[in-house]
């Protein structure tokens, strides 16, 4: 019999201890081996839980027991998961976790831990939720040279989004009934201002291409800006508007790495992933185009996803899985403001003709954009590829020119 802890018992914590009371027969059979809670590590109390004579308020509780084996941290955030994950490691325990935003900002400091020690540290739950793609992209996809990687990764956002595009509700009015539902708490800044995709796409990237990328290396726009205006105008030219994340290698070794709304078009393979789901796009040299699809978040799912990476190191308590990255690099990292692509533009100009003449002159034909109802002196239109940098430059020459909106227009 395994003896486990899980350090945290709120939605996530709490799924994974009904997944192993619920299945413990079949996970037993799975993993090769029983598997017992022996500590839950809360501040609070849960008197009518069945597993009530395990909770502790203790860490040391978990990280002195030598039985323990396997640590399961559901608290989020970094104070204090970092520091008991660190030393839970230091203690010869291997560690599965749920939280993003320690993997994003601590994961090859973590890794070279679980290296040193030969201890595993696994985290598939952290960024789709149930949806499997760590696992599958470090080992299934492993003969391929992954170059791109784009998703919808944040359920709250594709919601209000969707209801934006189907309903034309307008951003508060989504935001509001996403919170009224439980999609977004009650302070929805994390999800909304891109926080928790930047997260995410910094771990697949990290994964995906070998080196740590740092949150804050990743420029980062939220949906609050999105307007129905800007909708109506992506349905007039054949498209929607999504939040992506997106990781793209460089010839030079060197990411674009983003979280943006992005155009996309109807035909894109993200374009209908609506409502609370996640969709993740994996293009590699030899597969081509992969897209994972499902709830990216949840009590159960995310649960699923825990209790699997538990029966991974269940299975190789004494060989340890290569999963790895290096430590991040200043520069590694490309300023997106150099990364080339069509740009969506809602213009407010003093003569709509003449604007147009003028960014053709410097870009090349644009594809105009006609909107019922436009007011007077906008201008919609789709450039071709240019970067942020340069269209920057061009817009603030023209005095006459303001930018109500820009998007990237996505290839996939």
């Amino acid at each position: 019999m395994i003896q486990i802890a899980i350090m945290g018992h709120g939605v996530v914590g709490s799924g994974v201890a009904e997944v192993l009371l619920k299945n413990a027969k079949s996970i037993a059979r799975k993993a090769g081996e029983g598997i017992e809670v022996k500590r839950i590590l809360d501040l609070r109390e849960f008197p009518d839980s069945p597993l009530a004579d395990r909770f502790t308020k203790d860490f040391g509780d978990i990280v002195d027991d030598p039985d323990i084996r396997i640590v399961v941290e559901t608290m989020g955030g970094l104070t204090p998961a970092y520091d008991y994950v660190k030393r839970c490691l230091e203690a010869g325990k291997n560690v599965v976790t749920s939280n993003k935003e320690l993997v994003a900002a601590k994961g090859d400091e973590l890794l070279a831990i679980a290296k040193e020690k030969n201890l595993n540290f696994l985290f598939e739950a952290s960024v789709g939720g149930g949806i499997p793609i760590l696992r599958p992209l470090d080992q299934c996809l492993a003969a391929n040279e992954v170059y791109e990687i784009a998703g919808i990764l944040n359920g709250t956002t594709n919601f209000v989004l969707t209801k934006m595009i189907h309903e034309g509700m307008a951003f508060e009015d989504a935001l509001a009934l996403a919170q009224r539902l439980g999609y977004a708490e009650r302070d929805p800044s994390a999800d909304v201002d891109g926080h928790d995709a930047c997260r995410k796409i910094c771990i697949l990237a990290s994964l995906a291409f070998g080196r740590h990328v740092h949150p804050e290396q990743v420029h980062t726009v939220g949906i609050s800006a999105i307007t129905l205006a800007d909708v109506k105008y992506a349905e007039a030219w054949g498209g929607v508007i999504k939040l992506i994340g997106r990781a793209h290698k460089r010839e030079d070794g060197r990411l674009d790495c983003f979280v943006e709304p992005m155009l996309l078009s109807h035909a894109s393979q993200l374009a209908e992933v609506n409502d609370v789901f996640n969709g993740i796009l994996v293009r590699g040299d030899a597969i081509g185009d992969v897209v994972f699809y499902g709830r990216g978040a949840g009590k159960l799912p995310t649960a699923s996803a825990v209790v699997a990476d538990v029966i991974d190191e269940v299975k190789h308590l004494k060989a340890r899985k290569y999963l790895f990255w290096e430590k991040g690099q200043e520069g590694y990292v490309a300023d997106y403001r150099e990364a080339v692509s069509p740009m969506f533009l809602r213009l407010r100009c003093g003569d709509p003709g003449a604007c147009l003449e003028r960014l053709e002159s410097a870009l090349g034909p644009c594809a105009r954009i006609a909107v019922e109802g436009a007011p007077a002196g906008e201008l919609g239109l789709v450039t071709p590829p240019v970067s942020e940098a340069d269209l920057e430059a061009l817009l603030a020459a023209q005095p006459d020119v303001a930018a109500e909106s820009r998007l990237r227009v996505a290839d996939f």
